[in-house]
């Protein structure tokens, strides 16, 4: 087969390869990071991705590289991850319990070249995080959790909010960072319709901006959005836009949002490990290689056709296939995962695929709950 004609996500040396494994293909996320950029006209200033999705180092130094600068993550974990790949700006962007507040707070200390923020939505965390950085040089950025909506973590844009705002400002210990804002509950296919909701929240932000603004806290930067409704957010020159699982890409993304045009760039190997029925393969996906939180599908398969899904376990996958009769036990099986984020952390390397074949890996270090402290 010659290069031309191979598909994207097959490699040449697949025999070397355990399964399953996570293959990453880098030209392909290189040019995910381009269109990231692009959906800001090139403003790198006006992005904070989400590194929750990738935890290594490798894929967010090429960020870095590209000018993207400032992230967010959702454990210390993968915050000292893009401490070391290079991040200037990092923000914890789950409110921190005693004992994450003290590892975020260690590593504050320990890099008083870079910046820090972390999301708070109540007064108890504040007071937290205000004696933890008592007595250092740098104060803490906090940063105001809103609830826009998805009524999972936050507070409500209302005078608690702007009184936690005012406790901020005035703690001698602290920075008000910002307002962080995230959508996730909007998952509308339609543009037309994801647009407008965006637009709903998007005005009760700005009243909720103004009002800071009333009260003596001007100029607030503020922190919006996640891949569903990042061109949304880009729309509005203000915003900063926090995008993350656009650097990979998946399955169940791509079948709902087509009007996102980033590329699938990570792809997960199976093998046929047995065939019990000759329509029947079972393959060596099981919960440990694939994200099995939500309904199947859960995997998108690029070179076997799947007309049913019918038992899903730790080790095993099993599918009926029409095609069952082309594929041997030991047969590759490339799929892309339906939801790559929680998959990325099943992994503990991503074999990085470069000309169709793959020659080292990447350690997805912020798997791990600690790297640092």
């Amino acid at each position: 087969m010659t290069e031309q004609s191979q598909p994207w996500f097959e490699i040449n040396n697949a025999e070397e390869v355990s399964t399953p494994a996570l293959l990453v293909y880098p030209d392909r996320v290189q040019t995910n990071i381009q269109r990231m950029l692009n959906t800001v006209e090139g403003n790198a200033s006006r992005l904070c991705p989400h590194v929750k999705t990738i935890k290594t180092v490798e894929l967010i130094r090429m960020m870095v590289d590209a000018g993207i600068i400032q992230f967010k993550c959702a454990t210390v974990a993968e915050g000292e991850a893009a401490i070391q790949a290079g991040a200037n700006f990092v923000l914890l962007a789950i409110q921190p319990t005693l004992p994450h507040a003290k590892r975020w707070v260690q590593l504050v200390k320990n890099y008083p070249d870079r910046n820090f923020g972390v999301l708070v939505d109540c007064m108890d965390v504040v007071k937290i995080l205000s004696d933890l950085n008592k007595g250092h040089s740098s104060k803490l950025q906090l940063w105001i959790d809103l609830n826009v909506g998805m009524n999972r973590t936050g507070v409500q844009p209302s005078p608690e909010a702007i009184h936690l705002a005012e406790a901020i400002q005035s703690d001698p210990n602290l920075n008000f960072g910002g307002v962080h804002a995230y959508d996730g509950h909007l998952h509308q296919p339609s543009v037309v319709e994801r647009t407008e909701a965006c637009n709903a929240w998007h005005r009760e932000l700005h009243e909720f901006v103004v009002s800071l603004d009333t009260e003596g806290i001007s100029k607030v930067p503020v922190i919006a959005g996640g891949t569903p409704t990042f061109p949304m957010q880009a729309a509005k020159s203000h915003l900063i836009c926090s995008p993350g699982t656009c650097v990979l890409w998946d399955a169940g993304y791509a079948s709902h949002y087509e009007d996102l045009d980033f590329l699938w760039s990570c792809v997960i190997l199976g093998r046929v490990i047995s065939k019990p029925a000759p329509d029947l393969l079972c393959l060596d996906l099981g919960h440990k290689a694939v994200a099995s939180e939500m309904p199947h599908p859960r995997i998108q398969c690029l070179n076997l056709k799947v007309d049913e899904y019918v038992s899903h376990s730790e080790e095993h996958l099993v599918i009926r296939s029409s095609e069952a009769d082309l594929f041997p036990v030991g047969a590759e099986v490339y799929a892309v995962p339906w939801h790559v984020c929680p998959t990325v952390a099943l992994h503990q390397f991503l074999h990085v695929v470069e000309k169709n074949k793959t020659q080292k890996q990447w350690e997805v270090v912020a798997r791990n709950r600690k790297i640092m402290f």
